[in-house]
């Protein structure tokens, strides 16, 4: 007996071949789509009591995608980014499905009507460049975890790498025999790009690389960094690494490392400092793998203390000197009308 319903074949179809293949999405692209209809499927099984091997198509209605965004909020106790996350997975298979079930296009188009939510803006969270000194100061450079972990982070924030561009590493990705020193990263999209290291991080990887072997050609496709099983390192485990140094470094100087730290914080870290040093937004740009300068801009914005020298500068150079003391101090009528105010 078949047991696969049209459900089942669609989405297996949207993930196997669709996704990659049809629109060239990347396999850590395809993964956090199919991470959506894996949290789907359980709600469909633990909340609407509909078990996947019944789970059809014309189940699959607005109010009960409606009903997991709202459960996905609630009880999983996500926040708006997630939850929106989670409705561009499902817009993006009903998108697909417009043109293989149009039968259910009334449905499909009703699907795609949901809005998603609006997310208040976030400050960026990010170390000032005591923090990430600090931060690296507490790993332990005698043990041999403690050696790949300062690669590991070190090179994290000399690159301005995402963590999942960090963990895709392997040593045919670096240039390091001779300058100028780069690495090439691949991000969003399967889009690579060469970003330049510096001649500090050389030292600190080509030792630890040493140590491993990872100079050998045998294991140029090897993770670059990687746990006792011989397996790249994680998501989860690379924020576990960053988060048991921040809560040292913390404990010296908690003023130096905020309380909410993640590994984005690192590279939202170098893209600061960056810009703080002048560098030109563009060439950050390029560093960070961003489409265009829109998406770079919000470190500008977030600098408010370069804003404020900069605004502090403006005036002072723009006003006459003459004009900079305080004349009102000198109109005795002003000053007395002043401190009948305060009577």
């Amino acid at each position: 007996m078949n047991t696969c319903t049209d459900f089942a074949k669609q989405l297996s179809k949207f993930l196997s071949d669709y996704l990659p293949f049809e629109r060239n999405m990347s396999p850590n692209t395809v993964a956090s789509y199919r991470d959506t209809f894996v949290q789907f499927i359980g709600y469909m099984k633990d909340v609407q009591n509909i078990r996947v091997e019944r789970l059809t198509l014309d189940m699959i209605t607005r109010q009960r995608v409606l009903d997991f965004l709202s459960w996905v909020q609630k009880v999983r106790n996500c926040g708006i980014a997630t939850r929106n996350h989670r409705l561009a997975s499902i817009h993006s298979f009903i998108f697909y499905l417009q043109y293989e079930e149009i039968h259910h296009l009334d449905e499909w188009q009703r699907i795609l009507s949901i809005k998603a939510m609006k997310d208040e803006k976030r400050s960026i969270n990010y170390l000032t460049t005591e923090g990430i000194k600090l931060l690296l100061e507490q790993i332990d450079n005698t043990s041999r975890n403690g050696r790949r972990n300062l690669a590991l982070l070190a090179l994290m924030y000399d690159t301005g790498a995402r963590v999942q561009e960090i963990i895709d590493l392997t040593p045919e990705s670096l240039k390091i025999e001779s300058k100028p020193y780069s690495i090439r990263l691949f991000g969003k999209g399967r889009k690579s790009r060469v970003v330049p290291i510096m001649e500090e991080q050389i030292v600190i990887l080509k030792r630890y690389m040493e140590e491993n072997h990872l100079i050998e050609n045998y294991k140029l496709k090897h993770p670059l960094f990687f746990n006792s099983r011989n397996e790249k390192l994680t998501r989860a485990g690379v924020t576990y690494i960053l988060k048991v140094y921040a809560n040292m470094a913390r404990q010296v100087n908690p003023e130096l490392i905020p309380n909410n730290i993640c590994c984005h914080s690192i590279r939202h870290s170098k893209a600061m400092h960056l810009l703080q040093a002048g560098v030109n937004i563009v060439y950050i740009r390029d560093l960070l793998g961003h489409i265009s300068t829109q998406t770079t801009d919000i470190y500008a914005r977030a600098d408010s203390k370069q804003k404020r020298e900069a605004l502090e500068k403006a005036y002072a150079d723009l006003i006459p000197e003459k004009a900079r003391e305080s004349e009102w101090e000198k109109n005795k009528d002003l000053l007395a009308w002043l401190r009948d105010l305060q009577k």
